[in-house]
């Protein structure tokens, strides 16, 4: 046997001894398992071995290169390992027999590059990545190997960027999740001008964006993102990078206007600008790029209105404009897009109403929440929606009567002056996973059929798995890069890839905390229903005990009465339930503390009686959770509980008892005051003897007075 390969299967246990009585073996390839413990050191028996890949086990212990020095004929070596306890020596100095083409040595707990790499000559691939290697950037791999063409070594701890002093035919350099903190280099684009792909990010990495990037112009792929770099993008960017594809400047303080000139980017289609200091109007420069695919201007100091042509830009099926001071009406162009999937202008200052439906074939994310949108809202709108956001804006007039809702995942309308009836069209969400109605003002009662919903049923649709996120993948296949060995087994060769992903967060209060969740992570998972601050009235429908899936419930700050349903006890994945500041009376149901999931309960301003539940998740409520209802009794409140009556401890009856006597006292008192005065204001009506004297006296009485004053 000449080759081997079992990569990308779940076999378990050790490395196999046996394989190491294989000594013809040219190709080995364990990669992609479960494997644990130790490597044998009798790999050294494969000295015909060309090709060995351990990589993505969960291997252990210690690994030594001098294990190897037999191999005279390898070509391609691969290690790494899922566990934090393999360790490869990298300090050891031998001069191995073998000349590598490739070598990855990903996760090996390294803290300085492989002192053997220093004689190898011909190294195309060189993938140090994830490791703990510190200190400078091991330019002299380039220098020593003229036909390399990747290098990667992100997530280390090297603090000092420095080039060779020649120019490179390097394509591939990735040194993200560095420790790098000084200016970039200005020459990088005159000393690796070849480059496809080039990812910088998550450094410190300060100054301006070198002029000289516009000479790498057949670079693809282009991640200065989380660095420091300000100042205005240079122009030989957008007018000499012909080829690039993917363009991330995010979270860096870079400034001007964007894209205030037409760019010559003509084959961009991922560009992210979100995070800096951008200023002014959205640039009229960005209409020549009709292969864009998602434009992210979000967190900004963009100003001005949204121009239409933004929402005729054919491929664009993401636009984020979020959190800048934008104005004006929203164009209704950006709506009428086939393939739109994600709209984001949350946080500005549009103005105007919403369009009547949208247009898209798939099921998009609208985020429009903390804007000025004004007027109804159509009851058409819903059509091609999976979430809708129009939290905090001034909409008006009754909740539709949704048409189609089939798609509609996640429905946020609080903040706004929404009157009327809750619709029962809304019982009718199948996949309804969120829906928030809260702080507007509407009336009436709740319907109970919204045990028809999903929150009672399940999702019916389950196939959608978008949730905000998009994704692509840029891949850099380098046909004249012959990196991998296919002696007898068909190698794939090289493909750089990074995954496009523009997540979105959806924020609901639940557990009296408002948070947001990320759209492709908990959320996937997460029902809730909140209908506090309106003016609902009437009895909770029995039928909301039915609601199984829900995980928060909140119906506090409105009108409702009558008792807490028995059902609730049927809630058993609620973690978060707020009935407070109702009119609600009888008492808890004893069955609420068979709730185990029930982290947060809040029935505080109501007027409940009798004793509270104990045990379970119930001794974990604080005093709180009861205020406002005198009538409850039992822990933690301190009123103790006898029998059906409420026996306040001594102390705080004795108070209680005071506080009536003085109460029935000053009533007493201002009673026969106001008698007393009426029986006098009747005697003197009448003529007496006893009228007139009283009449008398009072006359002596002013005529010594003005005696006294003349």
């Amino acid at each position: 046997m000449q080759e081997l390969d079992l990569s990308r299967n779940k076999l378990v246990g050790q490395f196999p001894l046996c394989l190491t009585s294989l000594t013809g073996l040219r190709v080995l390839d364990l990669s992609s398992n479960q494997l644990t413990g130790e490597i044998p050191s009798a790999l050294g028996n494969f000295e015909s071995l060309e090709y060995l890949s351990l990589l993505d086990n969960d291997f252990e212990g210690f690994f030594s290169f001098g294990w190897l020095v037999k191999l005279s004929e390898l070509k391609v070596l691969k290690l790494g390992s899922k566990s934090n306890s393999f360790q490869v020596d990298s300090k050891s100095s031998w001069k191995p027999k073998f000349r590598l083409n490739a070598i990855v040595l990903r996760s090996c707990n390294l803290e300085i590059v492989p002192r053997f790499l220093l004689q190898q000559k011909g190294l195309r691939l060189v993938d140090l990545s994830h490791n703990k290697i510190s200190g400078n950037f091991p330019c002299w791999l380039l220098a020593n190997n003229t036909e390399l063409r990747v290098l990667l070594l992100q997530n280390n701890i090297l603090t000092s960027f420095q080039l060779p002093e020649s120019a490179h035919d390097l394509r591939s350099l990735d040194v993200s999740v560095n420790e790098f903190n000084h200016m970039f280099p200005e020459n990088i684009g005159l000393i690796l001008p070849h480059l496809r792909y080039m990812n910088i990010s998550k450094n410190a990495f300060q100054g301006n964006l070198p002029s000289s990037l516009g000479n790498m112009i057949g670079i693809e792929t282009l991640d200065v993102s989380h660095n420091s770099f300000q100042g205005k993008l240079p122009r030989s960017l957008v007018k000499g990078c012909y080829n690039l594809a993917y363009l991330k400047l995010s979270h860096n303080k870079l400034s001007g206007e964007v894209f205030p000139e037409s760019a010559e980017l003509y084959d961009l289609r991922w560009l992210y600008m979100d995070n800096n200091q951008f200023t002014g109007n959205i640039g009229q420069g960005l209409q020549n790029l009709t292969f864009l695919h998602i434009l992210d201007i979000s967190n900004n100091n963009l100003t001005g209105v949204i121009p239409s042509w933004v929402g005729e830009l054919p491929r664009l099926y993401a636009i984020l404009l979020s959190n800048n001071s934008l104005e004006g009406e929203i164009p209704t162009s950006l709506f009428n897009k086939t393939f739109l999937l994600l709209l984001d202008l949350s946080a500005n200052s549009l103005s105007g109403g919403l369009p009547p439906h949208v247009d898209s074939t798939r099921p998009v994310i609208l985020l429009l929440q903390d804007n000025h949108l004004s007027g109804d809202i159509p009851d058409t709108f819903l059509g091609h929606v999976s979430i809708l956001d129009l939290r905090n804006n001034r909409l008006s007039g009754n909740i539709p009567e949704f048409i189609n809702t089939q798609s509609i995942s996640v429905l946020l309308l609080r903040g706004n002056n929404l009157t009327g009836r809750i619709p029962r069209q809304l019982c009718g969400l199948r996949n309804i996973q969120l829906l928030d109605l809260a702080n507007n003002r509407l009336n009436g009662s709740i319907p109970s059929c919204l045990s028809n919903t999903s929150f009672a049923l399940g999702k019916e649709d389950d196939g959608f798995d978008g949730y905000g996120f998009i994704y692509g993948t840029i891949s850099d296949y380098y046909d004249d890069v012959d990196i991998y060995f296919k002696p007898l087994l068909e190698l794939a060769p090289l493909s750089s890839q990074i995954v496009v992903a523009t997540q979105t967060k959806v924020e609901f209060a639940t557990k009296h905390r408002y948070d947001a969740y990320m759209t492709r992570g908990i959320l996937k998972y997460l029902f809730g229903l909140d209908l506090s601050e309106n003016e609902l009235s009437g009895e909770i429908p029995i039928e909301l005990g039915g609601l199984l899936e829900i995980q928060a419930l909140n119906l506090s700050h409105n009108n409702l009465s009558g008792v807490i349903p028995e059902s609730f006890s049927g809630l058993n994945n609620v973690e978060s339930l707020d009935l407070s500041f109702n009119r609600l009376q009888g008492r808890i149901p004893s069955r609420l503390a068979d709730l185990s999931s029930l982290a947060v309960f809040n029935v505080s301003y109501n007027n409940l009686s009798g004793a509270i539940p104990q045990g379970r998740q119930f001794n974990t409520f604080d005093s709180p959770s009861y205020l406002g209802n005198p009538l409850l009794c039992g822990k933690p409140t301190s009123r103790s509980c006898d029998g059906n009556t409420i026996q306040a401890p001594d102390n705080v009856a004795r108070d209680e008892e005071s506080t009536i006597d003085m109460v029935s006292f000053y009533w007493s008192f201002a009673a026969a005051y106001v008698t007393i005065l009426l029986g006098v204001l009747a005697s003197l009506s009448f003529d007496s003897p006893w009228s007139r004297f009283w009449f008398y006296k009072v006359d002596v009485f002013i005529h010594k007075a003005r005696n006294l004053l003349w």
